[in-house]
């Protein structure tokens, strides 16, 4: 009954702004219209799929009606059969809208940030940063997603200590969202002549990017520092100081940029990044108690929480957070990521939906 009248609320909702989208005050006003016309069309599938669910709760009174009255026996069980597959059309619409009705995740239609860090394991955990980024890469290009380099510090045997890239594409965030803590790896380094397994991990940070109506930076909290450029090993890559280190002075937040030739380039993109790490930073605060609450059921997601193990030697691929383990790891670095981002979504969402229901 709550989800009845939760869906009524909306019905009449939807039908008022059908009448305020013809009015002539909002036709005038672009803005308005704009925003009206957003709301309409959030609501388009929940008032579709209610609408469905009223037919069908009739058709199955109609039926019922049919098989009560028990006057024509060939018509009742005409009736008898359809009643089966009509409930079970009913159970459906009721499980689509029970998902429609989720709270919405505002940032899950965003470009995102995607942070990589080698953690403990020496060189041989910048090596496993620079394959995970580049499955990364390559799970983007499947998606037609672009991706713009914003930072890079690489190691002195090839690997990377640090990238950050932002994700251009229509829901990069919903999809990259759950891969944001420690993933560990093991497997024999290259350099390990008695074939002894080692263990190293790397932290994945993901950030929805946060546009200037989100998060207002005042110049006078911000440091800016330049200084020159560097690569491995201390090697000069430029003559001129075009490399910008910006400090958040409020929250003593760091972000350095060195990889484009402009000076101006590279403080425009730490400043970019600097917006999505306090745009993470406050919702992160907003949510605490919800955080915390959720901890103890599915996990917190949180960067600091081991999501994940990749087992080279026995080529296997453990999500702790779901229990999922396939015995696909090849194919899951070459960029097919979908085998383990599905089943991480269908059961967040299942978890959001209980909750949901809940209260």
């Amino acid at each position: 009954m709550q989800l009845f009248s939760k869906l009524e609320e909306l019905s009449q909702r939807y039908e008022d702004l059908n009448l305020e989208m013809a009015s002539p005050e909002v036709i005038s006003d672009p803005n308005r219209l704009k925003k009206i016309a957003r709301e309409q069309s959030e609501l388009d599938d929940i008032i579709k799929t209610y609408r469905a669910l009223n037919e069908t709760i009739r058709e199955i009174e109609d039926l019922e009606g049919i098989v009560n009255d028990g006057d024509d026996p060939e018509l009742v069980g005409l009736a008898q059969e359809d009643l089966s597959s009509v409930k079970d059309r009913q159970t459906t619409l009721e499980s689509q809208l029970n998902f429609l009705l989720l709270p919405k995740d505002p940032n899950d239609p965003k470009n995102t940030f995607l942070e990589i860090r080698a953690g403990t394991g020496g060189e041989e955990a910048a090596l496993f940063a620079a394959a995970l980024f580049r499955a990364y890469c390559r799970y983007a290009e499947s998606r037609r997603w672009q991706i713009e380099m914003m930072s890079t510090s690489v190691g002195s045997a090839g690997g990377i200590k640090e990238v950050i890239a932002l994700v251009h594409g229509l829901g990069a965030y919903s999809r990259l969202k759950y891969e944001r803590g420690v993933h560990r790896v093991q497997r024999v380094p290259t350099t390990e002549s008695q074939g002894r397994i080692h263990t190293s991990a790397v932290t994945v940070a993901v950030l929805p990017e946060a546009d200037d109506l989100e998060v207002t930076i005042d110049p006078k909290d911000l440091k800016i520092d330049v200084y020159r450029s560097s690569g491995p090993g201390g090697q000069s890559v430029n003559t001129t100081d075009s490399a910008v280190r910006v400090t958040h002075l409020p929250t003593n937040l760091v972000v350095t940029c060195q990889d484009e030739k402009s000076q101006h380039k590279n403080k425009a993109k730490a400043i970019k990044i600097l917006q999505a790490r306090l745009l993470d930073r406050m919702e992160l605060e907003r949510s605490s108690e919800i955080s915390r609450e959720r901890k103890s059921q599915v996990g917190s997601g949180d960067r600091s929480e081991r999501i994940r193990t990749y087992n080279f030697p026995q080529n296997r691929i453990t999500d702790h957070r779901i229990g999922l383990t396939l015995y696909k790891l090849e194919i899951i670095m070459d960029g097919k990521l979908d085998e383990l981002i599905d089943p991480l979504t269908i059961y967040f969402q299942a978890e959001a939906i209980r909750e949901n229901l809940s209260h």
